[in-house]
Formats: C-alpha cells, structure tokens, sequence
C-alpha cells in the first residue's frame, strides 16, 4: 500500500482514531454541516451528505449530533459558516501533501497550517503544485479473510476499476459517482468491509525511510491533529520493516 492506504494503516495500527475520537466527530459534524448546506438535507438526492452520515454511523456518532448538524447545513438551526478549500506542499524526501480544510476563520488556518509544516520539514506550495499527482477514487478495503474470487467478480460486475490484492487487504478502487453502488453491492454479497471512502489516491508514489520516514509521519500527525484540517492526503510509501521499526 501507498499514501493514503498506507497512512490509513499507520494510524490503524497506532490506535489514533480511536485516542481522537473527538476530533473525529469535529470534522464529521462540519463535513455534514457544509454538504446538508450546498446540496440540501435529502440524503437520497445528496450523494455528498449520504456519504457523510455513512462515516458519521461508521464513527458511532450519536444520531442525534448528525441530525443536529444537518439542521444547521439546512438552515432550520443557526450553526458557523465554513468555508473549504485545500493546501498544497511538500513534506520530507519532496513527498507531494494534499491538505483539505473546512473553517471558519481562513486567516487562521494559514497561519496555523504554515506553522505545522514549517516546524516538520515541509513546505507549502502555490495552488496547483502537487494537486495533478493525485485522482479522486472510492477505496473500499476488506480483511484478507474474505473470498478475494467472490469480491473479485462481485465488483468488477458492479463497475469497480481495479480490485487488488495488497498484502494486508483486499483493496477496491471505484469512480466516485460508482462508489456507493459499489459498496452496497459489496455488503449485499455478505462480504465484511473494513473501510469504505472517497479519498485522493497518488498516481505515483516517493518511498521513504530512516529519518525522512519518521519526519513524514510526525508532519501527517500534526496536520491531522489540526481541527480545521478535514483530509490529508500523501504519495509517500514506507516499508512494512520501517513501519515496526518506528512504532516499536
């Protein structure tokens, strides 16, 4: 695995969803804010906010915090206005970041973001700088212990783009617009998902170890401790061996 599938696995294995559970719901409730604001509260006809509430569940979010900030993106309760956009840098080994960001004060966010990356050994760059290198996909990841045959033909029929064995997992890589499809095809076989998201998946990726491995991990830690930050995406890879070493 590579970038994203490779971070996601980091913090797996770190236990960092589970030690910020907080700040995960700060990011869903703002994720849910804005897609309930620009595409309307209807889940069937919001494909953005389905998604949303889905991780939301995923997350075991209390209910009543994800209707809560639906009304506020609908309008029916008074709530912040966020505004989205991204960053670009570089970080340790010129490893391509992909910073995604909801706030409400983008003075800050700069100022905080610069900050992150200044103190780690990274850099930011000018829009449009790293955002080539990546490609929006759906990823869906499933335990090996799954029927890989079964998941094979189950998604490919359902219109996957690529099914792949990596190792760890079984990973299924969709269009966006497919994603949700995919997914309920998926389920519907009895085949058990672990993760299931639309993310940015790096066209190539910058193997790191030693030191730049290390530094690379802290800087994608900071930025994601950062409230404001909602995704983090990377086209580092690091080897399973430097992995156990740095978290041992």
């Amino acid at each position: 695995m590579a970038g994203h599938s490779k971070w996601a696995n980091i913090k797996h294995r770190k236990g960092a969803q589970d030690a910020k559970r907080g700040k995960v719901f700060t990011k869903l409730i703002k994720e849910i804010t804005v897609a309930a604001k620009i595409g309307g509260s209807d889940l069937e006809s919001n494909a953005r906010l389905r998604m949303a509430v889905d991780k939301a569940k995923q997350a075991n979010m209390p209910k009543d915090n994800i209707d809560r900030a639906i009304k506020k993106g609908a309008g029916d309760l008074d709530g912040v206005v966020y505004e989205e956009g991204t960053f670009e840098g570089y970080g340790p080994g010129g490893v391509a970041i992909l910073v995604e960001f909801m706030t409400d004060n983008r003075t800050r966010t700069v100022a905080d973001v610069r900050f992150i990356f200044s103190r780690n050994n990274g850099n930011l760059g000018v829009n449009g700088s790293v955002a080539f290198l990546f490609d929006r996909k759906g990823l869906i990841s499933l335990s090996r212990d799954e029927d890989f045959d079964t998941l094979f033909e189950v998604a490919l029929e359902a219109g996957a783009v690529d099914v792949k064995d990596e190792g760890d997992v079984f990973e299924v890589t969709t269009d966006p617009a497919d994603f949700i499809e995919i997914r309920e095809a998926i389920t519907a076989r009895g085949l058990k998902i672990q993760t299931a998201e639309v993310t940015m998946i790096p066209e190539n990726t910058t193997m790191l170890e030693g030191q730049q491995a290390e530094q690379m991990l802290k800087l994608m830690d900071k930025l994601e401790d950062n409230d404001d930050i909602q995704n983090v995406y990377a086209n580092f890879d690091i080897s399973e061996e430097e992995i156990g070493r740095i978290m041992d």
